[in-house]
């Protein structure tokens, strides 16, 4: 079988979905949105890679359109694969930590875009519990 969109052979295995979450750090603390689309809940900024983009662009990409934020990729901070990390489908998250200024604003598929502190963060839908704990404790 050949792929519609790029001709490349196909075999129609199945593979986990590229995404990146992305910690924002501004003001003493990180920005979170919550979810306007399921599943619903407080969450990292983040989403799908689109083809031919590179991590990095997504990144920056989402941040944006997500928290109206531009931000400075300072580093990756890790990649998670676990394949229950999100219920929808199998993805690979690679997780990026960034600087920003301004005040973030919702936007795209967010409903709300705040600040949170280390000490008052809301319940995280995904892994994103897990992936801030590491975030926190590799400071």
């Amino acid at each position: 079988m050949q792929c519609p969109n790029c001709g490349q052979r196909w075999t129609g295995y199945r593979n986990p979905v590229p995404t990146v979450d992305i910690i924002i750090e501004i003001g003493g603390g990180i920005v979170l949105i919550k979810r306007k689309n399921p599943p619903h809940g407080w969450a990292l900024p983040g989403g799908f890679v689109d083809y031919g983009e590179s991590l990095e662009e997504a990144a920056r990409r989402e941040a944006a359109e997500e928290t109206g934020l531009a931000v400075r990729l300072i580093k990756q901070l890790h990649t998670y694969s676990d394949p229950r990390r999100d219920a929808r489908l199998h993805t690979i998250s690679t997780v990026f930590v960034a600087a920003a200024d301004g005040v973030p604003t919702a936007g795209d598929d967010a409903l709300e875009a705040r600040i949170f502190r280390e000490d008052e963060l809301p319940d995280l839908v995904f892994d994103h519990r897990e992936i801030l704990n590491g975030y926190f404790s590799g400071r």
